[in-house]
């Protein structure tokens, strides 16, 4: 924990950012009937019926003190999936970091090993020696950052019934787009010394 929130009081360094990530799916609806459209004082109105069109995977990425997400969708929820996410990452946004500094949770696709499992070894250590991992505790995922972003984004638009990945992806990157043009941070005050005082119960017992 006290790993985190140092890390989150550290100034901004572009050579070493501090990117918060972490993952959800979407179940992918279709409508039964053609909703009701809005009327004053009347929202529209769905059938209790619906289809469903499948499961797909978001992968989200938030640098905090730069303001910037991106969201990727992916089809499945795999190592594989995650190893690739990263790599575009590293090669799309952070070309020039000498290390990116990762914050996420301890969800068994997130091993680093995986990384030798798609690529050749050279590649694979090439890669790895960008990324820097810093796991949040078990049961304490909140001390992500990410974590407030996807709250933002299920209220834009995670919440209706969007029928296909394509539709998903226009929703989801047109929000991202909103909010990085606006460069929307996070106004995180809870640091190591509030942890120690508040969460003291959580600490191994020290004796003397």
């Amino acid at each position: 924990m006290e790993d985190v929130l140092d890390l989150y009081a550290q100034p901004y360094d572009a050579k070493k950012p501090v990117v918060c990530m972490d993952e959800t799916n979407k179940q992918l609806i279709s409508e039964f009937r053609e909703p009701i459209p809005i009327r004053p004082g009347q929202p529209t109105r769905y059938d209790y019926q619906y289809r469903r069109e499948g499961v797909c995977n978001l992968f989200m990425f938030f640098e905090p003190l730069k303001g910037w997400r991106e969201v990727i969708i992916k089809e499945r929820r795999t190592k594989k999936e995650w190893v690739l996410c990263l790599k575009q990452l590293l090669e799309t946004h952070y070309k020039e970091a000498e290390v990116v500094r990762i914050v996420l949770d301890n969800l068994n696709t997130h091993d680093p090993a995986a990384f030798y499992e798609l690529f050749d070894p050279a590649e694979a250590k090439c890669l790895l020696d960008r990324l820097e991992f810093h796991n949040t505790p078990k049961h304490a995922s909140w001390l992500n950052m990410v974590e407030i972003e996807f709250s933002v984004l299920t209220r834009q638009c995670l919440r209706q019934r969007i029928s296909s990945l394509q539709h998903l992806q226009t929703e989801v990157a047109t929000g991202a787009h909103e909010r990085n043009k606006r460069c929307c941070t996070v106004d995180w005050h809870f640091t190591t010394v509030d942890a120690r005082v508040k969460l003291k119960r959580l600490y191994p017992s020290y004796l003397e």
